[in-house]
């Protein structure tokens, strides 16, 4: 069926190119993109090209922002939807990106009525039907294994498009709701264990403050270090593979 989107993507793919020099830079340093077959390279471009123009990415608090900072924040962006598609991010149009880490303040009220305000240190936020809102600081810089900011944040607008985060995107046809339920439920039992002993854990401990984190959590450990994930909770991996349509382990050599 013919659509307007559609059309207007392909003649923009048809007109315009990102930098190659810059686009080949970025790939060699990213060990995220390792392992990718260059018809994936070439869908990840298209898709990088497309959320560039059609998402703002902007800095705030005087952060000015070069091509190549809004090159790396969207091909790590996009390699989650690389084979679902830009259409998976439809509710986000923009990007801020804060020089560093930000206070955040939120509202609520609880079951008596009272408004509460917190406030809190972050590095990255994702608001639902709102934007993704990202520290450069922490993007630029060297994360621990299984750790990347970008994917964690984009994932929680993935969790969003059922509504509020809770931990359940939407699923494909042929994929069991229950069976995801009964094994993220028992991944986020065990980091929970985990956190509670206080050893170190092989993953980010985050992914015990609710299922909401522990799936944006696991999403990028599923892209930023699958062994970890597969070591630690192989059904949680094959639910990611499934939900994604990618196997990170394979193409990496895993």
């Amino acid at each position: 069926m013919w659509s307007f989107r559609a059309w207007r993507r392909r003649r923009l793919l048809e007109r315009a190119a990102l930098p190659q020099a810059q686009w080949q830079e970025l790939v060699a340093s990213l060990g995220l993109l390792r392992g990718l077959s260059a018809e994936e390279l070439r869908d990840l471009q298209q898709l990088v090209l497309l959320f560039l123009v059609e998402k703002s990415v902007v800095g705030v608090q005087g952060l000015v922002l070069s091509d190549a900072m809004r090159l790396r924040i969207a091909v790590q962006a996009c390699l989650p939807v690389l084979a679902l598609g830009l259409d998976w991010y439809r509710d986000v149009r923009s990007v801020l990106v804060y020089p560093g880490g930000f206070v955040a303040r939120h509202e609520y009220q609880d079951e008596d009525g009272v408004v509460h305000v917190e406030r809190a240190a972050l590095s990255g936020e994702a608001w639902e039907q709102g934007p993704v809102i990202l520290s450069w600081e922490d993007v630029e810089a060297e994360a621990p294994a299984g750790v990347n900011l970008v994917i964690h944040e984009f994932a929680h607008k993935l969790d969003m498009l059922n509504g509020a985060a809770n931990g359940l995107p939407p699923l494909h046809a042929g994929m069991s709701v229950q069976q995801w339920a009964v094994d993220f439920a028992a991944a986020y039992a065990g980091l929970a264990t985990e956190a509670e002993l206080g050893g170190a854990m092989a993953l980010d401990a985050y992914a015990a403050q609710d299922p909401a984190e522990c799936f944006a959590v696991l999403s990028e450990a599923f892209f930023a270090a699958p062994d970890l994930l597969q070591g630690s909770y192989p059904e949680v991996y094959g639910q990611l593979r499934l939900f994604y349509r990618q196997d990170p382990l394979l193409r990496l050599g895993g």
